[in-house]
């Protein structure tokens, strides 16, 4: 085997990632347990984008955080449309809409969990997230955990608007990569509103245990909503400098 599949230089460092990186050469091609390994990874992508929320899983798991949970749609009234219809992703049904607008309050936060690209890293980060970060914000008044299916990003803008929230904060699964099927985003918003474009959001990307672990995304998290509350704004004017601060609290210790 040692001659058909002759040791690639960079075997060590393939042993740290799960990029494709060292995959060796059969001749002219990949080894055939690569290419098996290429469609298997393209086909749990795929499955991870059609794959359909857990609700009720989801709604119980909250309840065990002691959380009640919104459920809400958007103006896609089925996976395929909200492939197609990008637009209508970013909507609230008006049914949903009316159901926000009953839960107005005087909140700091709002806090959506939406399918976006992945309803399997939903299923398997936000919770996590979650129960890692909520600890955290005891300084912040949260609104009731909406859940929110057929979702993009800015559907967040218009539900924390309803909910009468300071600032809005979206776990959303993001589109699959090949070696990252379940890998969650978190979106923050402060004063959201419908209009908010994407240069007033700040993101935390790939949330999963084999890239950015959810207590080390919670930590981010709560120094971007407690500096966006400080200083009144998110997106291009607010720089994630957490690990600034941290090294800080270590030097004084």
């Amino acid at each position: 085997m040692s001659k058909l599949l002759p040791r690639d230089p960079w075997d060590k460092l393939a042993a740290h990632t799960q990029a494709r990186i060292a995959l060796g050469r059969a001749g002219t091609g990949l080894p055939t347990r690569e290419v098996l390994s290429f469609g298997l990874a393209h086909a749990q992508a795929r499955d991870a984008v059609h794959l359909p929320l857990a609700v009720e899983t989801i709604r119980n798991q909250l309840a065990e955080l002691g959380q009640t949970c919104l459920h809400v749609t958007s103006r896609a009234d089925d996976r395929r449309i909200y492939l197609q219809r990008p637009d209508l992703g970013r909507r609230l049904s008006e049914n949903s809409a009316i159901a926000l607008g009953q839960h107005v309050g005087d909140y700091d936060l709002a806090i959506i969990l939406a399918d976006g690209l992945s309803a399997l890293a939903v299923e398997r980060q936000a919770v996590v997230t979650l129960n890692a970060l909520l600890p955290l914000l005891a300084d912040f008044t949260v609104a009731p955990i909406v859940l929110a299916e057929q979702a993009r990003v800015a559907l967040a803008d218009e539900a924390g608007e309803l909910l009468g929230a300071r600032q809005v904060l979206m776990l959303l699964g993001e589109r699959p990569g090949l070696s990252s099927p379940d890998s969650l985003g978190a979106y923050l918003t402060f004063a959201p509103r419908l209009g908010r474009l994407d240069a007033d959001r700040n993101c935390v990307s790939n949330i999963r245990p084999q890239g950015l672990p959810p207590a080390q995304a919670a930590a981010k998290l709560v120094w971007l909503l407690r500096a966006a509350r400080q200083r009144g704004l998110s997106g291009i004017g607010l720089k994630d400098e957490s690990d600034l601060a941290l090294i800080g609290n270590k030097r004084q210790l």
